[in-house]
Formats: C-alpha cells, sequence, structure tokens
C-alpha cells in the first residue's frame, strides 16, 4: 500500500511555470476587454458656459437698451417712438439698472431652455447614447452603420440605410469623431447617401401613398418657429413610410430607403 500511495504521487503531473504565467496572461486579456467593453466616454456641452453666455449676452443688450432708445428719438422718423419715449421718461440710473436686469434674467432663461435642449453623447463599445430633452436613445452596435455631420445636426444610419437618429448638435465635431473612431464606429465627413436625394415638389411622383401630404405639412410647419415639434413629428412619419428628409435652407430634399 505504501508502494502504491508513492507510485500516484510521483504521477502527480506540476503545472509548467510557462503554462502558469500563459493563463495569467489570457487572464489578464480577458480582464482588461471586459474593462474596455465597459469604459464609456461622455460628451456634453458644459452648462454653466452655456448659462453664463446668454447672461452675459443678456446683460449687455439690456445695458445697450436706453441707448438704443434715445438713438430712435433722434431720428426724423423712427419706428416704436412711442415705447421709445416711455423707456427714457425713466430716470438715470434707474433705466440702465432696469434694463440689465431684465437682460439677466432673459437670459437665465435662455440659458436654461439652451442647456435643456443641449445634447450630450454616451459612446462605448457596445452602444451609443443620446441624450436630449430629458430623455435618451441608446443605439446598439449592431444598429449603427455610419455617423455623420449634416450642418448643425448628428445624424446616425442604420445599416439598412434607415436614419435612425438626427438631432441639432453643439459638440466639437473633431472630437466627437476621435471618440466614436476610439470605440471603433465609423464617422462619415458627409451623408453616404447624399447623391440620392432628389428635392421635393409637391406632387413629385415615386413618392410611397401619403408621403407627398406629409411633405406638404411639414413644409408648412417649417415656415413658423413654434411648429418645430410638428415638423420633427411629421419626420419620423415620413420615416415609417421609408422616406429620409433632408432640409436645405427652406427647401426639403429626399430620398427612398430600399427595403429588403
Amino acid at each position: 500500500m505504501e508502494e502504491a500511495r508513492n507510485v500516484s504521487l510521483r504521477k502527480s503531473p506540476r503545472p509548467r511555470a510557462d503554462e502558469t504565467r500563459a493563463d495569467e496572461t489570457r487572464a489578464d486579456e480577458t480582464r482588461a476587454d471586459e474593462t474596455r467593453a465597459d469604459e464609456t466616454t461622455e460628451l456634453a456641452e458644459s452648462a454653466w458656459a452655456i448659462v453664463l453666455f446668454c447672461v452675459a449676452c443678456g446683460a449687455v443688450g439690456g445695458a445697450l437698451l436706453p441707448v438704443l432708445a434715445r438713438l430712435l428719438l433722434a431720428l426724423p422718423w423712427a419706428p416704436l417712438e412711442g415705447p421709445a419715449e416711455l423707456l427714457t421718461s425713466v430716470p438715470e440710473p434707474a433705466l440702465t439698472l432696469g434694463t440689465t436686469a431684465v437682460g439677466v434674467l432673459g437670459g437665465l432663461l435662455l440659458g436654461f431652455t439652451a442647456v435643456h435642449e443641449s445634447l450630450s453623447v454616451r459612446v462605448s463599445d457596445t452602444h451609443v447614447t443620446l441624450g436630449v430633452r430629458d430623455s435618451s436613445q441608446r443605439f446598439t452596435r449592431e444598429e449603427i452603420s455610419v455617423l455623420f455631420r449634416d450642418g448643425k445636426q448628428l445624424v446616425l444610419l442604420g445599416p439598412d440605410g434607415m436614419e435612425r437618429a438626427r438631432e441639432h448638435c453643439g459638440l466639437p465635431w473633431r472630437r466627437l469623431a476621435d471618440a466614436l473612431a476610439e470605440h471603433g464606429y465609423a464617422w462619415a465627413e458627409q451623408d453616404p447617401y447624399r447623391a440620392e436625394f432628389r428635392r421635393w415638389v409637391p406632387g413629385t411622383p415615386g413618392l410611397p401613398p401619403g408621403a407627398d401630404a406629409l411633405l406638404r405639412a411639414r413644409a408648412q410647419a417649417r415656415r413658423h418657429e413654434d411648429d418645430a415639434k410638428d415638423a420633427r413629428e411629421l419626420r419620423d412619419e415620413l420615416l415609417r413610410l421609408g422616406v429620409v428628409v433632408r432640409d436645405e435652407e427652406r427647401r426639403q430634399y429626399w430620398r427612398l430607403v430600399r427595403r429588403d
């Protein structure tokens, strides 16, 4: 029995040093890959910078308002003469202090609105998240073909060429492109499908049923800034029909998404 036990002990293999190091290296690489997959690059405009800029502009505008009112009254014929006379009837320094305070409050309100409307982008190896207006859109890597800049808007396209997202973007474009490239996403300097767009005019042939009416309604909505939400919703309706819309000044351009 003692002899058998000795034989069994002699046959127990001991891990070689090089094999142990290889296992440790593979484990380190696995942990590094998992850590990198969890790493997120977040880009967002500075809320304080936006608010302070708007407040400064409001203060300067408010301080200059009395000067502009006096210049209007010095003209032989001036628009808004009545309001200008009423404004300048307030003695100084109360007039300038009052208009400056109103400008600051207006700038503060505008700044908070701008922060609310500003876009933030979170990028990781597995997904991209766009945050704006107290909401967020999350796209997995499989849902993303390419991202690009269209004027002041960031556009995200899917593998089928469908537009997945389009948001106004005030972020540094070069920094955004570098962050996307660092995580392995494709970035284009312009729309890869730009050559396929056609200018829309009422009654354009080739559109799916109902698309022409939606484009008419959207053209009307884009004439009024208060109807920006309606224009956005109409764009979404067109996307459901397979129609991608691109704006250029007051003109609308469209293309169809090829569906298998």
